[in-house]
């Protein structure tokens, strides 16, 4: 990783690793997170470089936090940077409106990750550009590694020119893909700054809070102008009166699709605040446009007022990732050409994502074999969101329901108070901090008396390994206090209460189970065993 240091020459980045190394050539001096994928490797990597560069960098408890973080640092003049996937933006939604209002001091850009076809975000298939509508966010979309790198120089410029926050919106296929980029140079910072009391900017109170959004809207419009401006909004001239829209990693798509067809192209660097003057111009020689984007056709709305036939979602699907044969044939339908979509017979995975095996092996292979041994007929199970997802398939297939952070808890209570049957709820570790402790807290105010299985298995493992507050570690392994699950439950005067090792007291816990589920309170138990490749990493430590 000293090597991701270097102040020249290439180095092959992923697309994570490039908003790293914007950021970190541009100076950033806070960062904060949650890991989450597809945004994961931000994090990590910063928390192996931050010391070395005199950045503060944390592994926050959930999203809402690590953006309040990041508001408290841009407050203290700090240039800083936030980062999350697409789902934790809902989280952080409630911060990010008001932030909005009263503007950044520091510069300050928020990275989120989407992930079209849910190849890690099984709740569902977020199109987080619609933030960018109701926040009134500027909202950069870069295509690849380098704009990666180079959108996160300008997010910081532009905030620090408007004082406003600005969001990079990355998909899977770009913070994942990989290409040479050259370094520049990188520097030590300070992250000490000042807080200046400024009450009529930070308090966002009526009536100066509608103050603040007439301030917002007027931001937005020099924003606006700034893109009409910015070299990132690229028309790339070609021949005939059919051009193409796009933005992100449709673009690469579409160049692909194209293959030396010469084509009028506008790329939209921009997603939000749209330079309208520059679409407009690259629009008026054309009869037709067909807009590329993925998932919801934001643009292709944006597009309908102008005097074009604008085509999207005719010939595109609103589901799914796209692909260069889906533009291809999507392009050739609007040219008016003959075009036969290739199917590839692609041999099927013959077995379904399992937990992990091997020796150490995933604690949670004992675990759900006691809970299937304990639990009586008609047992209704709820899944939240971590490793421990996997159990919804074979040979499990054990959830009745799973929907978001946090949710196996307040669902299942609602399940107990509006019927009489047996419920147990599922929640990780890092997942207990992150949201279920205002859920546990809810069901023990409101005398819930589900059973609630925590998986403590010493790791937030399904994100890449990253700590949390009970592991008494830090990002970069620091030090830190080991806040333990069973004292907050017991704080929140759950009277039942067992912490347990599955694979050593196997046993013991279908006995406890059984012996939970016909208590009318509320009962907990903690199914505290390492995660098997931790285990295996201390082991070769």
């Amino acid at each position: 990783m000293k090597n991701f240091l270097k102040n020249s020459g290439k180095k092959i980045l992923l697309g994570n690793e490039g908003i790293v190394r914007g950021a970190i050539e541009s100076g950033v001096q806070f960062v904060s997170t949650y890991p989450g994928t597809p945004a994961s490797e931000i994090g990590n990597t910063f928390s192996l470089i931050s010391k070395d560069l005199g950045i503060y960098f944390e592994f926050s408890v959930n999203e809402k936090i690590a953006l309040e973080a990041g508001i408290g640092a841009s407050f203290s003049g700090l240039k800083t940077l936030v980062a999350m996937k697409n789902f934790g933006l809902n989280v952080a939604s409630d911060a990010l409106m008001p932030f909005l209002y009263t503007g950044s001091v520091g510069p300050f850009v928020l990275v989120v990750a989407d992930d079209p076809s849910c190849h890690s975000s099984a709740q569902s298939e977020q199109n987080s550009r619609g933030f960018s509508f109701m926040g009134h966010i500027p909202t950069l979309e870069p295509s690849d590694v380098k704009e990666c790198r180079d959108f996160v120089k300008l997010a910081f410029q532009i905030s620090s020119q408007f004082k406003i926050p600005v969001m990079i919106r990355l998909t899977t296929r770009v913070a994942h893909q990989k290409m040479p980029v050259d370094l520049k140079r990188v520097k030590r910072v300070s992250s000490k700054g000042k807080f200046v009391s400024d009450k009529k900017r930070f308090v966002t109170m009526p009536p100066r809070v509608l103050e603040m959004k007439k301030e917002l809207l007027e931001k937005i419009e020099k924003v606006k102008e700034f893109a009409e401006r910015s070299s990132i909004n690229v028309i790339e001239k070609g021949k005939g009166k059919i051009g193409v829209v796009c933005s992100g990693v449709s673009y690469l798509y579409v160049k692909e699709a194209l293959n030396g067809l010469d084509i009028p192209l506008l790329k939209l660097g921009f997603f939000y605040p749209l330079p309208e003057k520059k679409i407009k111009r690259f629009l008026k020689p054309l009869k037709k446009v067909l807009v590329v984007e993925e998932l919801e056709g934001f643009l292709e709305k944006e597009l309908k007022g102008h005097d074009v036939e604008v085509i999207g979602k005719q010939v595109l699907p609103e589901v799914g990732e796209l692909t260069p044969e889906l533009v291809k044939s999507a392009l050739f339908r609007v040219l008016g050409k003959r075009y036969a979509l290739k199917e590839f017979n692609l041999k099927k995975v013959k077995h379904l994502p399992r937990f992990c095996t091997g020796w150490p092996s995933c604690p949670y292979w004992k675990l759900f074999a006691a809970v299937k041994q304990a639990a009586p007929k008609n047992t209704i199970f709820g899944g939240d969101i971590g490793c421990y997802m996997i159990a919804a398939l074979p040979p499990h297939s054990l959830y009745d329901y799973l929907s978001c952070m946090g949710s196996s808890i307040g669902i299942g209570h609602g399940i107990k108070k509006a019927t009489n049957q047996k419920v147990i709820a599922f929640i990780g570790d890092g997942t207990f901090f992150h949201s279920g402790i205002p859920s546990l807290l809810n069901a023990s105010y409101n005398n819930s008396n589900l059973l609630l299985i925590i998986l403590d298995n010493r790791i937030t493992a399904m994100t890449g390994q990253q700590p949390n507050p009970g592991m008494g570690k830090k990002g970069g392994e620091e030090d830190a206090v080991e806040i333990k699950i069973e004292d907050i439950v017991k704080a929140l005067k759950v009277k039942n209460i067992k912490v347990i090792d599955q694979e050593e007291e196997y046993d013991e816990l279908v006995r406890t189970i059984k012996r939970f589920l016909k208590k009318k309170e509320l009962c907990v138990i903690v199914a505290r065993r390492m995660c098997g490749l931790l285990a295996k990493r201390k082991m070769r430590k």
